[in-house]
């Protein structure tokens, strides 16, 4: 249920009837818009006498909400959600260019790829340090010595990292991290999504390999009912029966879920395609498609590169993507 207050309200009426609400045992998610306040009511609702609320003198209209996700609900939060990593904003007509390699090979490696990313108009460094791989005989990542270059990419660049954690145990090598994210193995790992919601952080929420756009928001639920509102979307492909492609690119996910959600919606065109030179087309559409940024995997040196060389570009074909991105972005304002 949702409770749509009148503009300009008397502040000491409208705190009353949310503390009447949590005396019912009524959770309420207050979202705080420019002209209007929205209250979103989680729990058991039934006993909540609607008429009676709607018929306050503060109240505008109250409405009732079928779906089960409630924190990540655009009804319940209209305007976008701007979440912030430092200086760099994603979401709410903001654009975030995420770029660097599938995995942290060698302090060299990792900070050549941020300084040429950097130089392109990136505005956070992608690097995995520890990988979830098919096979158990695949380069796993370097791990915790891998967070500490990159951190040493992010002391020479200035750019904030975006790197994937994989459980809960891992948590506190996080903790310098500016954000977290989850993939796509990991979507409904539930008991590493609550503990996520504790935190005071931007995560990045990849959707699963065969998970509908429902069970990825319902994924974001979980981190956000627990209080962590930062909470950023990501489309990387889904697993289909095409023969030629890593995965098919969902790219009609991205309106969807700005229909739904008002959380940053970003997408992968490298784990989606799985190859190079198709990463550019399918950038540039999710572009076109409304996204509110880009993650895409560059590599100084592609046939060497111990996770995902096939799918990576070289710095100089991504400064000069990243140039047409800008110039989509031109056109679609």
């Amino acid at each position: 249920m949702i409770v749509i207050m009148k503009p300009n309200v008397n502040e000491a009426k409208q705190q009353q009837l949310i503390d009447w609400l949590r005396g019912m045992g009524i959770g309420i998610h207050i979202s705080k818009g420019e002209f209007r306040t929205v209250l979103g009511l989680i729990g058991d609702t039934s006993k909540v006498d609607m008429e009676l609320v709607a018929s306050l003198d503060i109240v505008d209209s109250v409405q009732r909400v079928s779906e089960t996700f409630k924190c990540c609900n655009r009804k319940f939060h209209p305007e976008d959600m701007v979440v912030e990593i430092g200086d760099v904003k994603a979401g709410g007509g903001n654009f975030a260019m995420i770029a660097g390699p599938c995995s942290v090979e060698s302090e060299e490696q990792i900070v050549s790829i941020a300084k040429a990313v950097k130089a392109s108009g990136a505005d956070m460094l992608r690097g995995g340090a520890f990988k979830p791989r098919t096979s158990p005989y695949d380069f796993q990542g370097l791990g915790a010595s891998g967070l500490e270059l990159l951190r040493i990419a992010r002391q020479e660049t200035g750019l904030p990292i975006v790197t994937e954690i994989m459980t809960v145990t891992d948590l506190p090598l996080f903790e310098d991290v500016d954000v977290l994210q989850v993939g796509a193995r990991n979507m409904q790992n539930f008991d590493l999504l609550k503990e996520l919601g504790h935190l005071d952080k931007p995560i990045l929420l990849k959707r699963g390999l065969a998970n509908t756009l429902k069970e990825l928001l319902m994924s974001a639920e979980y981190i956000m009912a627990s209080g962590n509102e930062k909470v950023i979307l990501a489309e990387r492909g889904i697993r289909t029966f095409s023969d030629y492609l890593r995965n098919t690119l969902d790219l009609a996910a991205v309106p969807m879920l700005k229909e739904l959600t008002h959380l940053p919606v970003i997408v992968d065109p490298s784990h989606a395609t799985g190859i190079a030179r198709i990463v550019p087309p399918m950038a540039l559409a999710a572009t076109a498609a409304g996204a509110d940024g880009l993650i895409i995997e560059v590599h100084n040196d592609p046939p060497h590169a111990l996770c995902d060389g096939a799918q990576s570009l070289r710095p100089e074909e991504y400064d000069a993507l990243a140039k047409k991105v800008r110039a989509v972005r031109e056109v679609i304002k």
